[in-house]
């Protein structure tokens, strides 16, 4: 049976950092691509961020260039995720999502490409 969980979110400051990490078990981790995705209330669920299996690809949404940064343990079947600078419009529910296409990140922003996902860890920055 496939886990993925993630855990690292709450309350900060605007202007401040978090750091996410979401473990995975009942797959061979450095097989699958990784994503990270964030969804507010009455928004559509958002590509933030992806890594390939072997990191050889990584890609960021718009808003989170420069501030962002994933990266992967597949010997420790975790995704990580970086967040510097926060801003208030960072507030959201972060997912972790798997799909079992290695290297290969065609659309890796669309929700529906990935296979396995989260339950979500709450960020909420505050102004």
């Amino acid at each position: 049976q496939v886990q993925v969980v993630e855990s690292g979110g709450d309350l900060v400051q605007a202007g401040g950092s978090l750091s996410l990490s979401c473990t995975v078990s009942g797959l061979t981790f450095g097989d699958y691509g990784m994503g990270w995705f964030r969804q507010a209330p009455g928004n559509e669920r958002e590509g933030v961020s992806y890594i390939s299996s072997r990191g050889s690809y990584i890609y960021y949404g718009d808003s989170v260039k420069g501030r962002f940064t994933v990266s992967r343990d597949n010997a420790k079947n975790t995704l990580y995720l970086q967040m510097n600078s926060l801003k208030p419009e960072d507030t959201a529910m972060y997912y972790c999502a798997a799909r079992p296409d290695g290297e290969f990140q065609v659309s890796w922003s669309r929700a529906s490409r990935y296979t396995f996902w989260g339950q979500g860890t709450q960020v909420t920055v505050s102004s």
